[in-house]
């Protein structure tokens, strides 16, 4: 029997795992879930380039969470939001439903975020007999499950540090660039991201992860950053960067141990490929970096079928969750992270 999954949100990332749920052999939507008005009473296949369903998106979440379901994809944006979003995954939980989710990205280590959202989240779980997990490419797999397979091959290690190189001008979610990275705003604006603790809100728990799977004891989790300005007039889905803005963002998140940074989250995003020509360089990429014995470097590119990087990122963050559904449904109940779940496989999606 297939498991039965609802979509929660059909936005950047949601889209993209509604198509990959009508796609898997072993899934079955059973519903959608939306905010707009505007999205209400569609078949689910065309709001995600697929043919007609026969299921309709719907407003109402008592309805849903009361229909048959094994799990729900919860990919609603929580940047601005995230005790919402969690409030509203511990009710989805308590009744029943396994979740997994791309929202809350520090959730990547379930306990990350402090004993108040874990306690909420445990409790659920414990109510519902239900498993949470939290994935994407970006906190997950990318850079904690690489990172930590590489790992295994060294005979000694001094850092690992994982990098993210793209341009971020196709992502399609201008809140996030505008709003809350500050693309476009003077240099001296302090947009969500760089809010302090905001990093390490988000990255920190990867880095926790990462320093639980290689059993290390942190001192803290550091933040830096640094901007570039544009140095001409941009033109990104819509809106206008002007000369002397910030185009460019790159930041660290720092797991210490001795006092050394050993495991570093970095991003490297620009708006436009010939930004910081001094910053690390890639081709739409991640980039994991052991310094030890012996030394490695994986340089792991991804596109979509348009052979854009940004949109790929997108598309693997839907992948992984929804390929990750068969494995939490039959996971013990409770807060799952990578180091809980067997190999995700593409088991069942040749074509």
């Amino acid at each position: 029997m297939p498991y039965r999954v609802v979509q929660w949100s059909t936005g950047n990332v949601g889209r993209y795992a509604l198509r990959q749920i009508l796609d898997h052999p072993a899934l079955e939507l059973a519903g959608v879930y939306v905010t707009s008005e505007a999205k209400a009473g569609k078949d689910a296949g065309e709001l995600c380039g697929r043919p007609a369903t026969g299921v309709r998106a719907t407003r109402d979440a008592d309805a849903l969470l009361a229909g048959d379901a094994d799990c729900v994809v919860y990919t609603a944006t929580a940047d601005r939001r995230p005790f919402e979003a969690v409030a509203d995954m511990a009710r989805i939980l308590a009744g029943g439903k396994n979740v997994v989710s791309s929202s809350v990205v520090g959730l990547v280590h379930p306990r990350a975020l402090g004993e108040r959202v874990t306690a909420q989240l445990e409790e659920a779980c414990a109510k519902g007999r239900s498993s949470f997990f939290t994935n994407g490419i970006d906190p997950g797999f990318a850079n904690d499950v690489l990172p930590l397979v590489l790992s295994g091959l060294c005979g000694t290690w001094e850092e690992i540090r994982i990098q993210e190189i793209i341009n971020y001008a196709t992502y399609a979610q201008p809140e996030v660039l505008f709003d809350t990275m500050g693309f476009g705003q003077p240099m001296d604006a302090k947009p969500i991201i760089l809010m302090p603790g905001a990093l390490g809100f988000a990255w920190g728990g990867t880095i926790r992860l990462l320093a639980e799977g290689l059993g290390l004891t942190l001192d803290r989790v550091e933040e830096w950053h640094e901007r570039c300005a544009a140095t001409k007039r941009l033109d990104v889905q819509g809106h206008v960067i002007e000369p002397g803005t910030m185009a460019g963002l790159r930041f660290e998140v720092r797991g210490i141990v001795g006092g050394k940074p050993v495991l570093v989250v970095e991003h490297v995003t620009r708006m436009a490929d010939d930004l910081a020509p001094d910053w690390p360089k890639g081709n739409g990429s991640y980039r994991v970096l052991v310094k030890g014995v012996p030394g490695m470097r994986c340089e792991y590119e991804f596109w979509d079928e348009h052979g854009d990087h940004a949109v790929g990122g997108v598309v693997l963050t839907a992948t992984r969750l929804v390929n990750a559904i068969p494995a939490v449904c039959e996971a013990p109940p409770g807060l799952l992270s990578a180091l809980d779940l067997p190999l995700i496989t593409g088991r069942g999606l040749l074509r």
